[in-house]
């Protein structure tokens, strides 16, 4: 009696099935979480109701309980999840399916024959939310929500490694907002904060799923162009100053308007580094204002 209490309150999922794979036992919090009742359910294929498990890894770790008596343990990290329950929204995150650490053993009669196996389901849809955060906040920036420097670099790394391994082309487009320390001045951080906002959205929503964009530093940023060589860059990142030209920037009943200078450039045989191509960009951004600013200068 007190144990089949617990096994009704338990805030832990447990299933118990026979070698036959048919449900034993489905406890309340499974109820809950997938509504089927375990009068629905108890008696029936597991498979009936949930034929995505019905795989391979499925099958052998179940064969591997029963045969050989020891534990699996299925990671959310691996996983994800075993069963496909709804998960509820937490911290802004969007899980369709609740994040799961399952564990499977064997259940011994008075002879010490595996006579069941059970299946436990732990909800852990909140760490992973955090986790999850964690890594965000390490690799995004805090303002405008696109990549940040570190990523960027990190990134960039790795680009040009491959870039050169399998010898394609790879660019860079270094932007800079002209005259932002205006717009601060005169209008305060505030306006300025939205206008780095919307000026990264508005860029990320022309550029290519591929591509890395991130923020620099300041009111400076970045766009890597995998598979991209320099003259193809050279007119995306025109594409970005007419867009960016023609938008109309409205904070708390002021409209301006803002423009871009960028410089761009291509990783070469000569660019071994990172650092090496940023430079390039750098002295073609550099150039661009000194051609008087929104302006697109490319470095071959």
């Amino acid at each position: 009696m007190i144990f089949a209490q617990i096994f009704e309150m338990i805030n832990t999922g447990i299933v118990i099935l026979d070698k036959d794979l048919k449900v034993y036992k489905w406890n309340k919090w499974m109820e809950i979480h997938s509504k089927i009742s375990a009068d629905q359910i108890v008696g029936a294929s597991l498979f009936t109701f949930f034929p995505d498990l019905n795989t391979a890894w499925f099958l052998r770790s179940f064969k591997s309980v029963f045969s050989f008596g020891n534990f699996l343990f299925f990671s959310q990290k691996l996983h994800r999840y075993c069963f496909p329950f709804k998960a509820v929204n937490i911290l802004g995150l969007n899980f369709e399916y609740m994040q799961q650490s399952c564990t499977m053993g064997p259940l011994r009669d008075k002879n010490n024959q595996i006579e069941y196996i059970f299946i436990t389901v732990q909800d852990v849809t909140e760490i992973a939310a955090y986790e999850q955060k964690l890594i965000e906040m390490n690799v995004k920036d805090g303002l405008t929500g696109i990549y940040n420097r570190r990523y960027l670099e990190v990134r960039l790394k790795d680009e040009i490694k491959r870039a050169k391994r399998y010898s394609r082309p790879l660019s860079l487009i270094m932007i800079d907002i002209d005259f932002f320390k205006k717009i601060n001045d005169i209008y305060g951080h505030q306006c300025g904060d939205y206008v780095l906002k919307t000026f990264s959205t508005l860029i990320s929503s022309v550029m290519r799923k591929i591509d890395i964009f991130a923020r620099y530093g300041g009111e400076e940023f970045c766009c890597v162009l995998p598979e991209t060589c320099l003259l193809s860059a050279t007119k995306v990142a025109e594409k970005f100053r007419k867009r960016v030209e023609k938008e109309i920037f409205n904070f708390d009943g002021k409209q301006m308007k803002i423009t871009i200078s960028q410089g761009v450039s291509e990783r070469t045989e000569k660019i071994t580094s990172a650092d090496d191509l940023l430079k390039k960009a750098d002295h073609a951004l550099y150039e661009a204002k000194r051609l008087g600013r929104n302006k697109v200068f490319a470095i071959e």
